[in-house]
């Protein structure tokens, strides 16, 4: 009864809400919002990802938007019933716009709202062919000369690119090029993918031996194809590889491999793009209307300029082009850096049997894998989750209904929890040497990842290690680099043979530099990062990812990236921009994003 009382005033404040928004009455709608409110969107009102602060920005938002979204129908979601946990209640809802259908997360406090998570499912009369709407496949029936599908697809693959143009061509054929790719081939928008390895997964299978997720399954499954439910829990690289190579030929996606693009430029007159291909030796001229940067959010490799790098008689490489540690047995080996592939790589070392030291230069924050999985994503993404009826769609959409400006609230408590947990595990790590830290506001891993995508170890067994004297550590800077090895700050001279720089990536910037110029650079401007003025994500605040997944300064470039879980998630908006463009949808962009910062 209670239940049924609770959804029953739910429902009427829904109704409530959506007879103001009906009414155009944006200062009744505004009202309804807490004075500390947050509405974030993905789409659905904003053709933008953008999250509204405040009753100020709410009503600016609503007095731009309301007259052309035409929003109805809010409802609980079918099936889903409210909750209510210290006062807050939270629901599930659906809702309708003139050209689309939502859905979306609510919280009230004090009988008003506080949160509230508008997203975009799908735009109508373009609904993907899915469940009873799937298509047929098999031609029943008698017809001279038809077509099998095979004989489609040879068709499609041998024209798309030459006889006729793709709407769309994302550049990148790693993991979220893949994932946007089979959003799009669902919504029926042509793409091709351009990949410069041989083979779709190569992305993976071409880092160092020991790369493996560090994320549990439940949190990485691609769109429309989950991983079986034997997956292991943390798979290496080279089964992610095959995996991903598996998915692009059976979501029957356009992908061009050993193509590497060459140029890229924009006529802004006629809308359309000129993108010059070397597509194993042929240079194929390609002009879609959109262009889909998926090169990884991590961008360009940062790779040092020490002095007297040119004198060093071994051998160098950034992490990102490290071959292993098979040929290092009986070696000396210096890492610098201090974060995830730091750590991954000075471990495979020591298991091969090299003498491998770890320069940390700046402190690093590290969480053991099984107290992240336990207290960090175990409400969320784990078979107790799946269990208790929070599928990955619904624990995507929770997470996302997490306003970033209050995120790091919900995660400082968390990350306190895993610290007191793991006490003796940190005092070894101290004892060690190794210079520790939580993050600027002590909001841990996700916030660091969130605004600067580094910083940070999983621990999966190489802190252990650091801990017993077995991974050397040696705290300091590189002033120097002689025929020899490294000289810190201090004086000291670490002899080796091999010096791998885990020294990170710049933005994802600097790809559209090498192909569209510095020029279209600096105005897309940087990417990744939220503006919260901590460590390398300089303010001011913008409360939103940097130039990912939504409309740019840059008239019909788009970003996308991040790891499997944002490359699924954020694939779906995209794919929807993208179509409803291609569709001739009008979408009038709120908010669109200022640049602040050009690398």
């Amino acid at each position: 009864m209670l239940d049924t009382t609770l959804a029953d005033q739910t429902q009427a404040f829904l109704d409530s809400f959506g007879r103001a928004l009906e009414e155009g009455d944006v200062a009744a709608a505004t009202e309804m919002f807490n004075e500390d409110c947050y509405w974030r969107d993905l789409v659905s009102f904003t053709w933008n990802i953008k999250t509204m602060e405040g009753r100020d920005q709410v009503r600016d938002m609503l007095e731009h938007q309301l007259a052309t979204v035409k929003p109805t129908g809010w409802s609980l979601a079918e099936g889903e019933v409210p909750t209510e946990d210290g006062g807050i209640v939270t629901a599930w809802i659906s809702f309708e716009t003139d050209v689309a259908r939502g859905y979306g997360l609510i919280r009230l406090k004090e009988g008003k709202i506080w949160t509230l998570l508008t997203t975009m499912v799908e735009i109508k009369g373009h609904e993907e062919p899915h469940g009873e709407n799937r298509p047929l496949g098999a031609k029943h029936g008698a017809g001279k000369h038809r077509t099998t599908w095979l004989e489609e697809r040879e068709a499609e693959a041998k024209t798309l690119g030459y006889e006729t143009q793709p709407y769309c061509v994302i550049i990148g054929g790693g993991q979220g090029g893949i994932a946007l790719g089979a959003r799009l081939r669902q919504l029926g928008v042509p793409t091709i993918i351009v990949e410069k390895n041989d083979r779709p997964g190569d992305s993976w299978r071409k880092r160092y031996k020991s790369l493996c997720l560090h994320d549990p399954v439940w949190y990485d499954h691609l769109p429309y194809i989950k991983f079986p439910d034997n997956w292991p829990v943390f798979a290496p690289k080279d089964k992610i590889g095959d995996w991903l190579e598996m998915y692009t030929k059976v979501m029957e996606l356009n992908y061009w491999s050993k193509t590497t693009a060459k140029s890229a430029s924009f006529d802004e007159a006629t809308g359309e793009w000129t993108v010059v291909v070397d597509r194993d030796g042929e240079e194929v001229t390609l002009h879609p209307k959109q262009l889909v940067m998926a090169t990884g959010m991590s961008g360009k490799k940062r790779m040092p300029d020490f002095p007297g790098m040119e004198k060093f008689k071994g051998v160098q490489q950034h992490s990102s082009e490290h071959d292993g540690p098979d040929k290092w047995a009986g070696k000396k080996v210096v890492v610098v850096g201090s974060n995830n592939s730091a750590h991954d790589i000075c471990a495979a070392l020591w298991e091969n049997d090299a003498d491998v030291t770890m320069v940390q230069r700046s402190s690093t924050h590290i969480v053991r894998s099984d107290t992240l999985m336990e207290i960090g994503l175990g409400d969320l993404y784990s078979e107790r989750a799946v269990k208790s009826g929070v599928t990955t769609e619904k624990a995507d959409l929770i997470f996302a209904s997490l306003p970033y400006a209050i995120l790091h609230e919900f995660q400082i408590p968390a990350y306190a929890a895993m610290k007191e947990k793991d006490a003796a595990f940190y005092e070894g790590l101290e004892k060690a040497g190794f210079w520790l830290d939580w993050g600027d506001d002590d909001s841990g891993l996700f916030m660091k990842y969130l605004r600067r995508g580094s910083g940070y170890y999983i621990d999966v067994g190489a802190s252990q290690l650091i801990i017993d004297g077995k991974i050397k550590l040696k705290r300091g800077q590189v002033v120097e680099v002689d025929e020899t090895g490294v000289i810190l700050d201090d004086g000291t001279h670490l002899d080796a043979d091999l010096i791998v720089y885990a020294t990170g990536y710049n933005s994802m910037n600097g790809w559209v530099a090498d192909l569209m110029g510095q020029e279209t650079a600096d105005r897309l401007g940087k990417v990744w990062g939220l503006g919260s003025d901590t460590t390398k994500d300089p303010g001011p605040w913008e409360g939103e990812q940097r130039n990912m997944w939504k409309p740019t300064q840059v008239p019909n470039l788009w970003m996308h990236g991040g790891n499997l879980h944002q490359s699924r998630h954020y694939s779906q908006f995209l794919a929807l921009q993208l179509k409803a463009r291609m569709e001739g949808v009008d979408t009038p962009v709120y908010g669109l994003q200022e640049v602040y910062h050009t690398s």
